[in-house]
């Protein structure tokens, strides 16, 4: 979309974590084309250069760092709310899982850093956005979590616990955040981005053979639901974890 397509300005304001390519980046891409400014972060400084560039430098700043980090959380929001005035949205899309193999053998410290990065920084981005904004003018959070948060996931387990507890730090956060916010996540199946490739490198067609709608997601599938979500059309819904699987669930059961 090019600066002459983009809609006029909405007069709001989101933070968006992890967001210089893959998931994140397709949520500030839904954002910008309604006309909202977005505040994107990441660990890489030329990759989020390049991700300002592609979505629009009059409307896109970013903030570099790690997500785990307290004064990077305060970075963030404090160069949003210099640049926009406000953070209306805060969309909780960082994540690592550094691991794949069992539980069983998991080293703790790699299970320490996966809940580091996937749980408590969104738990420290969501204080960070509450003091500066929204306790008083209110707004939208939006977890992204996984279906491996709703089941038992082989060789990713320290993933999927971590997103589980993401989607109950989204419940404890509905409940005391409301009225003024509301806070909902996302469960998606696996995406096609460089994150999850080697869920599905090298056999893509089977492992889109047992989704009912024949593909893998692509970022903007969440980005889409992310838009929603922070929607006045979603103004009635809190607390809740969306789905967004392609039909998968529905084979749950059958042989």
């Amino acid at each position: 979309m090019t600066a002459q397509e983009l809609p006029p300005l909405s007069g709001k304001a989101a933070l968006v974590t992890g967001a210089s390519r893959g998931i994140g980046y397709g949520v500030a891409e839904a954002l910008v084309a309604r006309g909202d400014r977005v505040c994107i972060t990441g660990r890489g400084e030329e990759a989020l250069k390049e991700a300002v560039e592609r979505l629009g430098s009059d409307r896109v700043i970013a903030v570099a760092g790690k997500a785990h980090d307290e004064a990077h959380q305060a970075a963030a929001v404090e160069a949003a709310m210099a640049a926009f005035g406000r953070v209306d949205y805060l969309v909780n899309n960082a994540g690592t899982n550094p691991v794949f193999g069992p539980i069983a053998e998991l080293d703790l410290n790699v299970a320490r850093k996966v809940f580091e990065t996937n749980v408590v920084s969104a738990l420290g981005f969501a204080q960070q956005t509450w003091k500066a904004w929204q306790k008083e003018n209110g707004g939208a959070i939006v977890n992204i979590a996984s279906i491996a948060g709703v089941s038992a996931s082989p060789f990713i387990g320290a993933y999927g616990m971590s997103k589980a507890a993401m989607i109950n730090l989204t419940l404890q956060l509905a409940h005391e955040y409301a009225p003024l916010v509301r806070v909902n996540a996302i469960a998606p199946a696996v995406v096609k981005t460089k994150f999850a490739q080697a869920l599905y490198e090298g056999r893509e067609a089977e492992a889109a053979s047992a989704y009912p709608l024949g593909r893998l997601g692509l970022p903007e599938d969440i980005g889409g639901t992310a838009a929603f979500l922070t929607s006045s059309q979603a103004d009635w819904i809190t607390g809740q974890t969306l789905v967004v699987d392609g039909g998968l669930f529905l084979n749950a059961g059958v042989a």
